[in-house]
């Protein structure tokens, strides 16, 4: 009962994640502004994490979970590197 309805909700889960990828693809590759290009990364390595943790679930894997974990959180040091350097133009400690 309970795979039945997983199942069911990753039928619908694929192809929402698939076009929000491609969105988001399309944004990185046409933004008209840096912060454009760096949040539709930022939107793909999210999605692409808990898509992961989603299947990590499903298969009982625990190394899906530790790399949606470890691309979740480089995904969150681009994003303070990237606004360091837009904010001071330095990156560094």
């Amino acid at each position: 009962m309970l795979e039945s309805a997983f199942i069911t909700l990753m039928k619908l889960a694929v192809p929402l994640y698939l076009v929000a990828i491609v969105i988001y693809a399309i944004r990185a590759f046409r933004g008209p502004t840096v912060p454009d290009i760096i949040l539709a990364v930022d939107c793909i390595s999210f999605d692409l994490a808990a898509f992961m943790a989603i299947l990590a679930v499903y298969f009982k894997s625990v190394f899906l979970i530790g790399g949606a974990i470890i691309l979740a959180l480089w995904a969150y040091l681009l994003d303070i590197y990237v606004a360091k350097h837009l904010a001071r133009g330095e990156v560094g400690a």
